[in-house]
């Protein structure tokens, strides 16, 4: 009886492991179609097989402890010594690239690894095989972010579970991940530890550190809830992985994503430094290093792919570029009203508006508070001192128009937002005022739930009322005519 428990036991470590190939395959309780199911397997999970019967093998599943049946068809039996970590990893290579099969290919490569000895994991195979772990995390974690906004309600259902039974499946092989909630949706982020790995291996070549650096600082994978202390630590973190990656020997279109993620970022640590001091040397510096990093990426040589990212980017910067100009607030005509910054301490920012410097009563005519950062030299005045325009960013990435004006009633603060739905990432942009119309010209850009906007308006100043629009600059001739010089020469919206 012994020698029968020893023999059959020998049989079941010598039969090696599976790793089920398709979504939705049945553990079966017996040998055949038309026996109990015990519960759904999905692709990438792997198995202990213990034996053969017609066509399937009888597996363990160590996951949910429990054993049964599955058809030889649906899985793929896989060795796990060194002299198969080979061939593990040419099946890797190709998953790699496949949209769909990222929970499979985690699969493999925690199969490659388990097989492969340290010195082979710590040279180029090592890398390879981080490299695509990594890769296809990150791509699954897009897919389950992307899922409910990507698709119409009856098929997202269905695909919503798909990419929540990946998820599982990857956690199983100790991918790691994190959940945010953001604008009432859930972003779903790779936690990143195979790109961390990847980066201190001497053997990685530039591409693959490129693409681990750039899938490490996604914007949109910062916890919402992290303090400004925590945000500014993350963002030292960030750049100091971007600045590691040697550009020389990137391809274009690699070394331009690692300019735009790195100008993204310079220009978030812009407004955090500015949140502090709106004129701190530390906002000047990074909002002109952003500028420089973002003026630097060639358009043309960048994927369709891409497209999205440079116009984010561009937003992200856009928004703190009067932190380059560290001058203060402009100086009013003589005889005209004026406006004074008061720093409160409670963190807010007041934007007064006096009246003419030597008149009686020195009262503020108007007082707007607000704990976003108010950018001193934005500061426009309209024709007559009746008017101001001033740019206000309350959020990274988002930046408000605040026009200030004269009513019947008194001086009142409009603000005028990138978009109504939001706030994601926008600017709101003075372009110039109409002289004697009593309208201003105003330039938004934004990108909310997915959809990207940019448009030029003419703005009658009596209740924000948009008058013309249009997304061609060229079609206004108000813009032709009235245009602010500042505006048309730093504006990147013209880009």
């Amino acid at each position: 009886m012994a020698g029968t428990v020893m023999a059959t036991a020998a049989l079941a470590v010598s039969m090696g492991n599976a790793i089920v190939a398709q979504d939705q395959v049945s553990l079966r309780a017996a040998p055949r179609d038309s026996a109990l199911q015990q519960t759904v397997l999905w692709q990438g999970e792997a198995l202990e097989v213990r034996g053969e019967r017609l066509d399937y093998l009888q597996v363990w599943d160590h996951k949910r402890e429990r054993g049964g049946f599955v058809k030889a068809s649906e899985v793929r039996r896989i060795g796990t010594t060194e002299a198969d970590a080979a061939a593990l990893l040419a099946v890797l290579r190709f998953v790699r690239d496949a949209p769909g099969s990222e929970a499979l290919g985690i699969g493999l490569a925690a199969a490659y690894v388990e097989a492969a000895s340290p010195a082979t994991l710590s040279g180029m195979q090592g890398a390879q095989a981080l490299d695509a772990l990594g890769t296809l995390a990150d791509r699954l974690a897009r897919r389950a972010s992307a899922m409910p906004a990507a698709l119409p309600a009856a098929p997202a259902k269905g695909a919503g579970a798909q990419a929540s039974a990946h998820l599982d499946v990857a956690t199983g092989h100790g991918v790691r991940f994190a959940s945010y909630e953001t604008e009432g949706r859930m972003q779903v982020c790779y936690e990143g530890d195979a790109f961390r790995r990847l980066l201190a291996l001497p053997a990685a070549d530039a591409e693959q550190r490129a693409r681990a650096a750039v899938a490490l600082t996604r914007p949109e994978c910062v916890n919402p809830t992290a303090s400004a202390i925590e945000r500014q630590q993350l963002l030292s973190w960030q750049l100091q992985v971007l600045d590691r990656v040697d550009g020389q020997d990137l391809a274009p279109h690699w070394h331009h994503r690692v300019r735009l993620r790195r100008a993204g970022l310079l220009a978030a640590q812009a407004f955090q430094a500015a949140r502090q001091n709106p004129q701190a040397p530390q906002a000047q510096q990074a909002a002109t290093r952003a500028l420089q990093e973002w003026a630097a990426v060639q358009k043309a040589e960048l994927p369709d792919e891409d497209l999205p990212t440079y116009n984010d980017t561009a937003m992200r910067v856009s928004a703190v570029r009067w932190a380059v100009a560290a001058a203060g607030l402009p100086k009013a005509a003589s005889g005209k009203p004026r406006v004074q910054l008061q720093p409160q301490d409670t963190g807010e920012t007041c934007v007064l508006v006096l009246p003419p410097e030597g008149a009686k009563g020195q009262e503020p005519l108007l007082r707007r508070c607000t704990y976003g950062v108010v950018w001193p030299a934005s500061l426009a005045y309209g024709p007559g001192g009746q008017s101001m325009a001033l740019a206000v960013q309350p959020t990274d990435g988002w930046r408000e128009l605040w026009l200030l004006r004269q009513t019947a009633s008194g001086w009142v603060a409009n603000v005028l937002p990138p978009t109504s739905a939001g706030p994601e990432l926008g600017v709101a942009e003075f372009a110039g005022w109409v002289p004697g119309t009593g309208q201003v010209l105003v330039g938004r850009e934004s990108r909310t739930q997915g959809r990207y906007r940019r448009s030029f308006e003419v703005v009658k100043l009596d209740g924000l009322v948009t008058e013309r629009v249009t997304y061609d600059v060229a079609a206004l001739p108000l813009f032709q005519r009235w245009q602010d010089a500042r505006w048309k020469q730093q504006s990147l919206m013209m880009r």
